[in-house]
């Protein structure tokens, strides 16, 4: 079985400039972990709900809050992007993908055709397809 089977199609991405404010409004309103970074129509980078999780205060929303906990807001997502993400072809089989994120240690990949990106693929993709091909 190909990545294109099973990966998800539809893709939120972000800008390098995007400031963290609006990643996170993203992240509280959709169902999905990861938001891809392009520029110039060209993936840049990715940034998981983690990375996001780990640069903003703690104190955002709480009574504890001050300006400088809703200033880490202002980032942009160029500061907190992993950048030249891993990615895989739509043709590669799902057993390459599944090797290539186990080593790189990566929780999903980016499906790139020709330098397009046409969809992503999650570990959560992986595993659902496992489980309704009864092979689990």
């Amino acid at each position: 079985m190909q990545v294109e089977t099973i990966m998800t199609t539809r893709v939120v991405t972000v800008e390098m400039d995007d400031r963290l404010s609006v990643i996170k409004e993203i992240f509280e309103q959709a169902n999905f972990r990861h938001l891809l970074v392009i520029e110039e129509g060209q993936i840049i980078g990715i940034i998981s709900d983690r990375d996001l999780l780990q640069a903003l205060s703690p104190y955002l929303d709480s009574a504890a809050e001050q300006s400088r906990d809703t200033e880490t807001l202002n980032r942009r997502a160029h500061q907190i992007m992993t950048r030249d993400p891993v990615t895989v072809s739509s043709h590669q089989t799902l057993a390459y993908a599944a090797r290539l994120m186990l080593d790189k240690k990566v929780s999903c990949l980016p499906v790139l055709d020709q330098g397009q990106l046409v969809g992503v693929l999650s570990w959560k993709d992986l595993l659902k397809a496992a489980l309704e091909g009864g092979s689990l």
